[in-house]
């Protein structure tokens, strides 16, 4: 009887360390991807460094957009901020356009080039992660798509910063 406690006793410990490493190993798993998904020979080539690619994604999803909103987005100071926007008006990748409802204050777009940029890198991205997909059991593709509402509603309840 007091083996079998123990016994219960350890699966208990190893259930809730279970549950408390979840986060934590959730968090080092998507960083990972993250940072393997990251780098594309099309961003390479166009020398797009993660910064740079993060707000040329942005532009493109939320723009045409004013800086301090771009700022405010990514988490960047206004300085940086108009160094690689500059440095992305350069490369021909953004537009920076005059407000209509404000003439003092300037709006950034994506250019032509910069939409074809960006569908390059996703294109690259979704690439490898089809190639490495492949390598998994069907087991674990179905158990990754059956996670896919759960990871997409975390994302969202994340949206705006840590809560």
């Amino acid at each position: 009887m007091l083996k079998l406690l123990a016994v219960k006793q350890v699966i208990l410990r190893e259930l809730q360390q279970e549950t408390t490493d979840s986060p934590a190993r959730l968090r080092t798993a998507i960083a990972r991807l993250h940072r393997r998904l990251r780098p594309t020979d099309a961003g390479a080539q166009a020398g797009i460094t993660p910064t740079r690619a993060s707000l040329l994604h942005t532009i493109d999803r939320l723009g045409p957009l004013r800086l301090s909103d771009l700022a405010a987005e990514e988490a960047i100071n206004p300085t940086m901020l108009s160094r690689i926007v500059g440095d992305l008006v350069e490369d021909g990748l953004i537009d920076r356009i005059q407000d209509p409802q404000d003439k003092r204050a300037a709006l950034v777009t994506t250019t032509k080039q910069g939409r074809k940029l960006i569908a390059r890198m996703r294109r690259e991205r979704t690439d490898v992660l089809s190639v490495a997909l492949q390598t998994l059991s069907d087991q674990e593709q179905r158990t990754l798509q059956r996670a896919l509402p759960a990871l997409e509603k975390l994302a969202e309840q994340l949206k705006g910063g840590r809560r």
